[in-house]
């Protein structure tokens, strides 16, 4: 025999040196007994046999029946590919239980801190178009489109200006006064919260992201859909005028210049208003007027 040995090609798949030189033996010498490969690898009968049983395991070779036993190589391009596709199997689990391993070594409330304008406003359409269940969020205007379902609840201050309303309206969304933080919740697994000008905290899986959670749910109920039922009051071309240039934004005294009459004029058809929409504030009358197309 001669001491020339091929390099290995299968050790990558998890086939050892010693078990490719018995494979690579039996394939030149298919249907050999355990006597025979002994023979042609100079190898004790016990080594023979113990490699025997890997190549057995690992779907490199066969064994016939009868006495004495006979092995066939399996043919390489599928013992390959069969190699492969467990070698594929075996580097997806690991991956699970990466993952696993992974949530095991998260510290609780472990966050991570994102900072700047421009990351931010990237991590945060990341997050919406990553989103597979929901998406919930507190204070936030839309950046991007939503891919998933959304609720979302806005502080009456948030929405000052008409774009910022109809954006709102087209959204499903609900109002609150006083909504104490801003929020983003992707599937109830991501947590951004911005803690600063420019400067987020991302929270992953942890109690304090529970705790948002709830905090969430308590506000969605008391929260108020920017859709919901108005109640019926007469408003005339003049009321009308009055709370279009209100929901503007213009004090009452710039409100009574315009309309060329005194302010305490102004005050008292405001009043009136918010009765006939059966409105506690100027916003939630503007809102209930605008969603009757009664604003001019």
């Amino acid at each position: 025999m001669h001491s020339y040995r091929p390099a290995p090609v299968l050790e990558a798949l998890g086939v050892c040196s010693e078990d490719e030189q018995l494979y690579r033996a039996l394939l030149a010498r298919p249907e050999s007994t355990a006597t025979d490969l002994s023979v042609l690898v100079a190898w004790p009968s016990t080594k023979v046999g113990r490699h025997l049983r890997s190549l057995l395991s690992l779907g490199l070779a066969s064994r016939t029946p009868g006495r004495p036993a006979r092995y066939v190589p399996a043919v390489p391009e599928a013992a390959v590919e069969l190699l492969a596709l467990r070698k594929q199997a075996a580097i997806a689990e690991a991956r699970v239980g990466a993952s696993v391993l992974s949530a095991e070594f998260r510290q609780p409330d472990a966050f991570t801190v994102v900072r700047g304008a421009e990351a931010i406003t990237q991590r945060f359409y990341q997050a919406q178009q990553c989103a597979q269940d929901e998406v919930l969020v507190l204070n936030l205007l839309p950046i991007g489109p939503r891919r998933v379902p959304s609720r979302t609840i806005y502080d009456m201050a948030t929405l000052s200006a008409p774009g910022d309303l109809v954006a709102a309206q087209s959204a499903g969304c609900r109002i609150l006064r006083d909504v104490p933080l801003k929020l983003l919740v992707v599937d109830r697994r991501t947590a951004l919260l911005p803690t600063a000008p420019d400067v987020v905290v991302e929270l992953g899986p942890s109690s304090l992201l529970d705790a948002l959670l709830r905090l969430f749910d308590l506000l969605w109920q008391q929260s108020v859909p920017l859709t919901g039922p108005i109640a019926d009051g007469p408003l005339t071309l003049e009321d009308r005028q009055l709370l279009s240039l209100a929901a503007a934004g213009l004090t009452d005294q710039a409100i009574a210049r315009r309309l060329g009459v005194a302010q305490r004029t102004v005050e008292r058809r405001m009043q009136r208003i918010l009765k006939a929409l059966d409105a506690t504030t100027r916003f939630q009358a503007g809102l209930r007027a605008g969603q009757r197309g009664l604003l001019v």
